[in-house]
């Protein structure tokens, strides 16, 4: 069984060495056949192809993720939260979240994204490691949960 202790300490430090660029850390928080992969809820954004991803193993998603990193604001903050077991399978549990990400503009913290994050982590060669990242960042306008709903499904 997965700790929700341990799992919630694992994205946290997925988030934190991602926005620091600690690489070598990151490389070590996932499995060898990781995959990894980023969208937007639209798919319909300027920024489409600096977002888009689909990596599969360790090698290529840590590519993937020091080009993607270098080319992004610094500081920059991904907050993790509401982090939770959707499903415990043995020795791997699927997860899901939110992010909410901030960066500095003039001086001012100001909100660059938010996002859903599902994945899974399992423990492997003696530790927790994610073997499974989703992110899909939110650029839908806000409106009625009743409208909106099969947008997000």
């Amino acid at each position: 069984m997965i700790d929700p202790g341990a799992l919630h300490d694992l994205v946290g430090r997925w988030w934190w060495n991602y926005d620091e660029g600690n690489f070598a850390v990151l490389a070590s928080l996932v499995t060898d056949d990781v995959h990894f992969s980023c969208r937007t809820d639209t798919g319909t954004t300027d920024y489409e192809e600096f977002v888009r991803a689909d990596v599969h193993g360790r090698e290529g998603v840590m590519r993937w993720q020091s080009t993607h990193r270098v080319e992004s604001p610094y500081p920059l903050r991904h907050n993790g939260t509401n982090v939770h077991i959707v499903e415990q399978r043995g020795d791997e549990a699927s997860f899901a979240s939110y992010i909410h990400v901030t960066h500095i503009v003039d001086g001012h913290v100001t909100n660059l994204s938010s996002a859903i994050v599902n994945g899974a982590a399992r423990h492997d060669r003696g530790a927790l490691r994610i073997c499974e990242l989703e992110v899909v960042l939110d650029t839908t306008t806000s409106g009625p949960f009743r409208d909106l709903r099969t947008l997000i499904n």
